[in-house]
């Protein structure tokens, strides 16, 4: 089954991808850890990524659709995947639909005020990436997993996550009217703890 995770900033897309790919074994694709890693690695497209990003601009539409595109075309997955962070808008998701449609969409709903708490208490390790939460580690600032520190990523703060959400209604929440007429939208409440969700995920997929 080819699944595409839809929601806000917050609304637990990477969570239920980690819960997806436990149950399904299918390939998850996220075009953020796509990014931050050719970033790290600085190769071309990383080096062209991070000097766009440090302008304040959004990676363009061509360059993200070219990225799944080759991501897709690997044999890995030809009958399923699990994307995560795309598409964003209805143009990205019109190039999904003609080179490898979705089978279901399944849109994560959450308030605002939800999506600010975990977001705004979210904190990464900065060498393996697990991420953490202050209602779980309080004050903490060493990784369980590894050792290493954990920072606030720089579009965690407030007024960053705000931003993030008025690009999301104004180019991504239409992705729920588009799919919805496809016959491929399910949406599930979001709040609660992953494994709460997840089980509702399961029912309406029916893994």
């Amino acid at each position: 089954m080819k699944i595409v995770l839809l929601g806000a900033p917050g609304s637990g897309k990477g969570t239920q991808a980690e819960y997806l790919v436990r149950e399904t074994g299918y390939p998850h694709i996220s075009t953020g850890d796509i990014f931050r890693d050719n970033i790290k690695r600085k190769t071309p497209l990383g080096i062209k990524i991070a000097g766009i990003i440090d302008r304040g601009d959004f990676c363009p539409d061509e360059i993200t659709v070219e990225i799944v595109r080759n991501r897709l075309s690997l044999p890995d997955c030809a009958d399923s995947y699990i994307l995560d962070g795309f598409p964003r808008n209805i143009f990205q998701a019109e190039q999904l639909d003609s080179f490898s449609p979705p089978d279901a969409v399944i849109n994560l709903a959450v308030n605002e005020k939800t999506i600010i708490h975990r977001i705004t208490g979210r904190r990464v390790c900065s060498d393996c990436k697990t991420s953490y939460h202050t209602d779980y580690i309080g004050s903490e600032t060493k990784c369980a997993k590894c050792g290493g520190s954990l920072s606030v990523r720089e579009d965690d703060n407030h007024d960053a996550v705000k931003e993030r959400l008025a690009v999301y209604n104004a180019q991504t929440k239409p992705l729920i009217d588009y799919y919805e007429k496809q016959g491929k939208l399910v949406t599930v409440c979001g709040e609660g703890t992953g494994a709460e969700v997840f089980n509702k995920v399961r029912k309406v997929i029916k893994l």
